[in-house]
């Protein structure tokens, strides 16, 4: 068998949006290009983001050189952290691209002491032995956007992360052409290009076209609040609102703990530019108030720094300090991924309820960040690459690609759909990728505070939740008389309504009652967790078969004490003890005149005697008390 020089495998970003993560194998050398996140479907109740399974690389952590990122995007630097974690090498990106990443970094207590970022350039160059590692310019919604080209012994593997072309871009957004003419000409052999936008037919409108539309609205509804829901990382959406707030003399208010971060990091790094006279440009938040309301912009976001669900929050009025009314006009600078499509519909319904005014910027103009067809055909002559891996996209965008390129040459067997897991070996003889030795790739998916995956037990059970219900059923048994001494007690939420249904309730506990009897009857070793598993099964199977649902069982058994402590006191105990009591009362040597200390127990409150019966004590205690006065 031939000897393997160099192999790509995709951990995500393929058949997928978001996620982005590719390894490229050179020898015995590991180079991980970007380490990003997807945010959750809406089936995937509860989970916050999803992000690669990193179980090959670490085993084969010895190999890793290092990751190298393409811009400071979720989708390609949210899960660094998680990768960090398990795997503690260098990192590599531009002064901008790592400014964010440490901001993800240092969310994670673990990691408070890393600190191996590596800043580049698009014209540097980073030498591994024979493999050099060199960057290009890109076109993208965030500054510093590059792609890498990995030069290797056995032919260049150029990575454009996401990328689209834009004649009007600025630095730091422009192209670099004459790098791609160059890197074309020293021949590509495999490129992975960004295909996520080349669905749609048409060219994506440039920046300066949507700098206008977004001045023009606000100068449209000059009477009327703004509240502009953006992704966080989108600077340079930003960077538009900014302006038009600026021309239109309107104060901004930055809703998002994620937006502030990355308002601030773009400043600081002077990633964003404001006007001269920007001191009075910012307000706080907590001060609305104070400002008119037609004098105001909310730059918006949520969680993880998409703003959809943040949206949805304050149309549902659950927000401490926006509300939306009649004369607000809501502004969604942002295209909503796929996962979230069905919950920006149901949000702009209830936007509309409130009486507020929606404009959403795709349906005015094609803004995307990432290729158009002609971009990616565009692209494809750049490079001229002998084999192709669309990424970046779902399947059905994959299958767009892969008819654009043989548009422009690149043969059908050269064109790779590939799938998470997937390892394209290269022949050294033959200089031909094949498909070969692929794993299993799951998704990680993170939940709360973000320690562990969740799982598919867990999400599945969350879905029976969802869908069909708890019940939980507690009994108390007898092992030695073995049975059950106490009727079961089922309890149910969100399953059926139990007023309706107390003839199922009944039948359910005399099932439980007969599968407990039925175990303890039968079992000579008793263990607890086969008795529950019984319970659960039996009740789950006499659920279905009367319902035709499976709520998720919660079996609660308990067992009566059967370890009592006895009482040990004999007869004639009780005398002794009165004996003890009165010689304890009895006045020691040398204290002849001393009264003897009367100690008074408290009587509870429901057994204390009556009014008169307390007078005629207290009486009796007085009497008592001049008799011993007149002894002594």
């Amino acid at each position: 068998m031939v000897n393997t020089s160099l192999s790509i495998i995709p951990f995500g970003g393929v058949r997928e949006n978001g996620k982005n993560m590719y390894a490229v194998t050179v020898n015995d050398e590991i180079y991980i290009l970007d380490a990003g996140l997807k945010y959750p479907e809406t089936d995937l109740l509860g989970v916050d983001v999803v992000v690669p399974d990193f179980n090959y690389l670490i085993d084969h952590a010895d190999q890793v050189v290092g990751v190298f990122l393409t811009h400071g995007h979720a989708d390609s630097i949210g899960a660094l952290p998680y990768l960090l974690e398990a795997l503690r090498v260098p990192v590599f990106g531009t002064e901008f691209t790592l400014a964010l990443a440490k901001e993800q970094v240092a969310k994670r207590p673990s990691l408070s002491d890393f600190n191996d970022y590596n800043v580049i350039t698009p014209d540097s160059v980073v030498e591994f032995g024979k493999t050099k590692v060199s960057f290009f310019s890109t076109t993208h919604s965030i500054p510093e956007s590059v792609g890498i080209v990995l030069e290797t012994e056995y032919g260049q593997v150029v990575y454009t992360g996401d990328f689209k072309f834009d004649n009007t871009a600025q630095v730091p957004y422009k192209t670099d052409y004459a790098r791609l003419t160059q890197i074309g000409q020293r021949g590509v052999l495999a490129l992975l290009a960004d295909s996520n936008g080349v669905e749609l037919p048409g060219e994506s409108a440039n920046e300066s076209a949507i700098d206008e539309f977004v001045f023009q609205t606000f100068r449209e509804n000059a009477d009327r609040r703004i509240i502009v829901a953006t992704v966080a990382s989108n600077v340079q959406r930003i960077q538009e609102v900014i302006n038009a707030s600026f021309q239109t003399g309107r104060k901004i208010a930055i809703s998002g703990n994620d937006l502030e971060q990355v308002v601030k990091t773009a400043l600081d790094s002077k990633r964003l530019q404001l006007p001269t006279s920007y001191n009075k440009l910012f307000t706080n938040i907590k001060n609305l108030k104070s400002v008119e309301p037609n004098k105001l912009v909310i730059l918006e976001t949520g969680k993880m720094g998409e703003p959809i669900r943040d949206l949805w929050r304050m149309a549902n009025g659950d927000d401490r300090y926006v509300s939306f009314n009649d004369k607000d006009l809501i502004f969604i600078a942002t295209t909503p991924s796929v996962a979230s499509e069905s919950i920006m519909a149901k949000t702009r319904d209830m936007i509309f309820r409130r009486g507020a005014n929606v404009i959403s910027i795709k349906d005015h103009v094609h803004s995307s960040g990432h290729a158009s067809q002609n971009d990616l055909q565009f692209m494809l002559n750049f490079m001229k690459p002998t084999y192709f891996f669309p990424v970046s996209g779902e399947y059905r965008v994959f299958s767009v690609a892969d008819f654009l390129a043989q548009e422009v040459g690149i043969k059908k067997e050269n064109i790779f759909l590939s799938m998470k897991g997937d390892q394209y070996k290269l022949n050294p003889e033959t200089k031909q990728f094949k498909l070969e030795d692929s794993f299993e790739v799951d998704d990680t998916m993170i939940d709360g505070s973000g320690n562990t995956d969740v799982g598919n037990i867990v999400l599945r059970d969350r879905k029976m939740l969802s869908e069909d219900g708890v019940v939980i059923a507690a009994a108390t048994i007898d092992r030695k008389k073995k049975k059950v001494v106490a009727a079961p007690r089922i309890t149910t939420r969100g399953f059926i309504f139990v007023k309706t249904n107390r003839d199922l309730i009944h039948d359910s506990a005399k099932a439980m009652v007969d599968q407990i009897e039925l175990y303890l009857a039968n079992s000579e070793d008793f263990d607890w967790n086969d008795l529950k598993s019984g319970v659960k099964e039996a009740l789950s199977k006499f659920f279905y078969e009367k319902t035709k649902r499976r709520p998720v069982v919660m079996p609660v058994v308990m067992e009566v004490n059967q370890n009592r402590r006895p009482n040990n006191k004999k007869k004639g105990d009780n005398a002794s003890a009165k004996k003890e009591a009165a010689e304890d009362t009895k006045k020691p040597a040398g204290s002849k005149n001393r009264k003897p200390r009367q100690r008074v127990k408290s009587t509870p409150r429901s057994i204390r005697p009556k009014k008169e019966t307390m007078e005629k004590i207290n009486a009796q205690l007085a009497e008592r008390k001049q008799l011993e006065e007149n002894n002594v």
